[in-house]
């Protein structure tokens, strides 16, 4: 309502009674002029109401919400189903244009408003979150591989005669594929182990790049957030060789936002050397359904020029799902967030250590990575291999998700690339482990219950084990009621087994 509306709404209620209402008014006014005036995340976080406000303000300015609106194209924003068009807070013409995923759309002022704020305001949380440096960034509705794969697509054009892709491994699907669906060629650096953690082995990512010829070579194509025992890649060496050859320098930090150290590796890395572009996804970093990614960098025609090479508009349901929680939560909000998953990683650690020794296992040494932990199952793999993959299994069964076995000698092929001891990121590493990781919104009953459910399957395997390597063997009539429930839910493990085998 605007002040006339007000003024006409006097000659019905008290003018005292309306002031008060003008003024509280005023008060959501303030928040959004404050938003689009300085383009940052607000220190607090807004209200529901504040926020339905503000999006019902931007979404009246979309052309499908005109009242005398007329349409006759093929793209008018018209949409079936009301429940549909509420989900989506009647933003129906997405953002973009046909030539360029950030421009103005003509008919949708509103949604490009919303596209250009979220960029605005996504731009600023990273920089909050420790790339202090970044000039340019925008949500694209992709999740992180094919956000890669539109980077490499862009580097295309600059580097007419490369086919390679230098990569250090990791052993994790889509980032392997988004190099192949590009049309390049990957060239993988097989990690160096260095105690018990894998690192970047630099001394053969700069002999490749002598024998293949700068000019050959697309990229490098590094990670930052990854899974235990394998930590982030050199970034500062790996910067310093790309800006010595010329090669552009792509980094993978998919839920590298959550996490200090990680940026702190990106904002070294720029700043002694090259990278070109990082990408991070939206739902690991920001708690928001699948289906967003961010692209950022440290030169803005180059980012822009990425941007550009998105074919057609796009969907701005990521975009709009970011939007509003981080102006729910507020840059205090996420600040708090992220020291909570760093006392929640030191927890984990905490309760994985003990829980680890009290199985003669150990948790692994990997200082350099942030957010995964790695504790070792030598004892199940030394007596049956098969254990390692039934405890899996059995944590699966049991709703712990996220939690990844990785036994020995597993073979894996990608793309018609094979890689041995998949899911360890190295061809013999040297023990079989667990993994789980701390990740944003992990809360203390979560780790708990995690410890109890392994506690309780690793009780379970060893007990099997004993039973098969018992020759003598025990008589039915001494099992228990507690024997009997477990070997049936070892018989559903069974089934899962193939599910677990493969979480990447």
């Amino acid at each position: 309502m605007n002040r006339e509306l007000f003024a006409a709404g006097e000659r019905l209620v008290s003018p005292a009674y309306v002031r008060q209402g003008c003024e509280a008014r005023r008060s959501h006014e303030h928040l959004m002029r404050l938003l689009l005036e300085k383009g940052k995340c607000p220190e607090d976080g807004w209200d529901e109401s504040t926020l339905e406000l503000f999006l019902h303000e931007l979404a009246v300015m979309d052309s499908n919400n005109f009242l005398g609106n007329c349409g006759v194209g093929e793209r008018e924003g018209r949409v079936a189903s009301a429940l549909v068009a509420r989900r989506h807070y009647r933003f129906i013409h997405g953002i973009g244009r046909s030539g360029d995923i950030s421009a103005v759309q003509p008919k949708a002022a509103g949604s490009s408003l919303l596209n250009k704020i979220t960029n605005s305001l996504v731009l600023d949380v990273i920089k909050l979150a420790g790339v202090y440096t970044v000039t340019s960034c925008f949500v694209v509705p992709m999740a992180t591989g094919m956000s890669l794969t539109l980077c490499f697509l862009t580097l295309r054009h600059r580097r007419p005669k490369a086919k390679y892709i230098i990569w250090p491994r990791i052993d994790q699907k889509s980032c392997f594929k988004s190099m192949i669906t590009a049309g390049f060629e990957p060239v993988v650096i097989e990690n160096i182990l260095e105690g018990d953690e894998l690192r970047t082995d630099l001394k053969a990512v700069e002999a490749k790049v002598q024998e293949l010829g700068p000019d050959h070579i697309l990229c490098v194509h590094s990670t930052t957030s990854c899974f235990a025992p394998r930590v982030p890649d050199r970034l500062e060496e790996l910067a310093v060789i790309c800006a010595n050859y010329g090669i552009p320098h792509i980094v993978n930090n998919a839920y590298g936002v959550q996490s200090s150290k990680c940026m702190h590796l990106i904002q070294q890395g720029a700043r002694v050397g090259r990278i070109d572009a990082f990408v991070q996804s939206l739902d690991k970093n920001f708690m928001v359904p699948v289906g967003g990614a961010i692209i950022a960098g440290f030169n803005d025609s180059f980012i822009q020029e990425i941007s550009k090479m998105y074919p057609g508009r796009a969907s701005a349901s990521p975009s709009l799902d970011v939007l509003i929680t981080l102006l729910s939560l507020g840059s205090n909000g996420y600040k708090k967030l992220l020291k909570e998953r760093k006392e929640m990683f030191s927890y984990l650690s905490n309760q994985l250590k003990k829980l680890s020794e009290a199985y003669n296992e150990r948790l692994l040494h990997t200082p350099h990575n942030p957010i995964s932990l790695a504790m070792t199952l030598k004892t199940l793999d030394k007596r049956c291999s098969k254990a390692v993959t039934q405890l899996g299994s059995m944590l699966f069964t049991r709703q712990v998700s996220g939690a990844r076995v990785v036994p020995l000698g597993s073979m894996q092929t990608v793309s018609g690339y094979t890689f041995r001891g998949f899911m360890s990121h190295t061809n013999n590493y040297p023990c079989a482990y667990l993994n789980a990781a701390s990740a944003i919104g992990m809360k203390t009953q979560d780790v708990d219950l995690f410890i109890k459910r392994l506690d309780k399957c690793l009780k379970t395997v060893r007990k099997e084990q004993n039973k098969e390597s018992d020759i003598s063997g025990v008589d039915n009539n001494d099992k228990t009621e507690d024997v009997d429930v477990e070997e049936m839910a070892l018989k559903l493990d069974n089934v899962c087994l193939d599910t677990c085998q493969d979480s990447s």
